[in-house]
């Protein structure tokens, strides 16, 4: 009983162990006599820089997305803690936002450490909204992003 357990349990692993060696590969066919292979590309090819995307609430913000954003960028304080450390990246603060115009709910979704999220959320109180028709319950991206030495000694 125990060698045909073993007998099975070897030629399965014969069976696949060859399946599991192979390599991706693409033929590429072309009008020459011999046909080339290629490995298939493990990367895909970095895409355009693209719009940022949609942000439902954005269009009860006077001004509409792009007024959102740079408002939240001029607000935007970088923290002490998060710039000494180098912290960069995107905190995530999500919110209801009520027939009134008003928030609630406001809760940090996503945070990068340093004291970014509570920069975010202190940023994200300070908008004002439209009177939406009805309760919309959203998040808000607020990125926080260092700048280059190059950039900062021009800013200077």
């Amino acid at each position: 009983m125990k060698k045909t357990a073993l007998l099975l349990g070897i030629g399965l692993l014969a069976c696949t162990a060859p399946a599991l060696a192979q390599k991706t590969k693409v033929k590429v066919k072309t009008d020459g006599p011999a046909p080339e292979t290629t490995e298939a590309p493990t990367e895909a090819a970095p895409a355009a820089p693209a719009r940022p995307k949609a942000i439902p609430v954005a269009e009860y913000y006077e001004g509409g997305q792009d007024a959102l954003m740079a408002f939240i960028a001029q607000e935007l304080k970088y923290p002490i803690m998060a710039r000494r450390n180098r912290i960069q990246g995107q905190c995530i603060v999500s919110f209801t936002l009520n027939t009134d115009g008003t928030m609630s709910g406001i809760k940090l979704v996503k945070n990068i450490g340093g004291g970014c999220g509570e920069e975010a959320l202190r940023v994200v109180r300070l908008l004002k909204f439209k009177k939406p028709d009805y309760a919309i319950l959203t998040s808000l991206p607020v990125t926080f992003k260092l700048p280059s030495p190059g950039q900062a000694a021009a800013t200077e």
